[in-house]
């Protein structure tokens, strides 16, 4: 049984909202042994274990990864962009984003990105994919070259479009798939202001909606409780491999559920249980003493898209401050949960 055909309903009805004539030629991509690893690590960068967070349902990399695909397919109908939004991901590790706290980069959250043309090129599946379609590793390892796919912040891409819409309908359910569907089909290609495609809505008032839905995600994404069990698990990571329980080879080859089994074997265990039940966090502007805590940013994440040539937020003062509210979120805070001690 393929991959898509066991995912749940509600993942199929949205990726039918995203391109309604699904491509065959994409569905061999997907069942390479590179891609379904994906399926295995949640999109939430491990807080969908934590009563933290209110996560509604379980959605994947992979889901994350072909919704991508199908919204880059959906606006260009063309391979290249839209394999690379397909990888785009594949050199994601267990935990996601709380990998890159491991390794220091938890304001861009970029550096899981360097294997990727390494996975793709060792992938004897999808070289044979590749070959057949008359495509090379170069054409599809980076998706920073296809605006549509990717571009900088505070620009509309697939991939923030994609996680602001699965993140926004399936994970934390602060809307439903009929918004969803609403606003995506007010979307349309335009020029941006350096002259390159992106994708647009338009007319103001679904622009103004989306800023208003995603300016609520983007503070979540980098909330206190979420800085905190992010740097919380990559701590807990670098321990366990300090101390000879985990390879560092093991984040790309485990399940995040096999970590989760170490991690309750652990001295950490105690610690992993207390973080699981917790329904909130302290916070203090002096640092706390006798437990573990957290202390830096995360990064920072907003959209204000194009509306026929003019970004959403000059001419619209409620999407202004919308992403106003968003940007001054004070994180100069220490984040500790008390009984929490044992992990520095």
């Amino acid at each position: 049984m393929s991959y898509l055909q066991t995912i749940p309903d509600y993942v199929k009805q949205y990726f039918e909202i995203l391109e309604p004539d699904f491509p065959e030629w994409l569905k061999e991509y997907i069942e390479t042994p590179a891609m379904l690893k994906q399926q295995y690590i949640s999109m939430t960068c491990g807080v969908y274990y934590t009563k933290l967070f209110n996560c509604k349902a379980w959605y994947s990399s992979l889901d994350h990864s072909i919704g991508v695909a199908l919204i880059v397919w959906h606006f260009t109908h063309d391979k290249k962009q839209t394999l690379a939004g397909l990888f785009h991901d594949i050199a994601t590790p267990a935990f996601k984003h709380c990998i890159d706290f491991l390794n220091g980069d938890y304001e861009t959250q970029e550096s899981t990105e360097d294997l990727t043309s390494e996975i793709i090129a060792n992938s004897k599946e999808i070289q044979k994919l590749l070959k057949r379609d008359g495509l090379t590793t170069a054409d599809v390892d980076n998706y920073h070259l296809y605006p549509i796919a990717d571009n900088d912040t505070p620009q509309l891409s697939a991939d923030r479009l994609e996680y602001s819409f699965s993140n926004g309908a399936i994970t934390y359910g602060q809307f439903d798939l009929s918004i969803v569907k609403e606003l995506y089909n007010d979307l349309e290609v335009e020029k941006d202001e350096q002259g390159n495609d992106e994708i647009a809505f338009k007319t103001k008032k679904y622009a103004r909606k989306f800023v208003l839905l995603t300016s609520k995600l983007s503070i979540l994404y980098r909330n206190h409780e979420d800085r905190y069990s992010m740097q919380l698990i990559a701590d807990i990571i670098k321990n366990l491999h300090n101390e000879g329980k985990i390879a560092l080879k093991d984040l790309y080859e485990l399940k995040e559920s096999d970590f989760i089994d170490i991690i309750e074997k652990s001295k950490y265990a105690n610690s992993w249980k207390t973080w699981c039940n917790a329904t909130k966090v302290k916070i203090s502007k002096t640092k706390p003493k006798d437990c573990y805590y957290v202390h830096h940013p995360g990064k920072v994440r907003y959209i204000t898209p194009l509306v026929k040539g003019e970004r959403i937020n000059k001419i619209c003062k409620i999407a202004q401050n919308a992403v106003d509210k968003n940007l001054v979120y004070d994180q100069d805070y220490y984040v500790f949960i008390p009984e929490i001690k044992d992990i520095y």
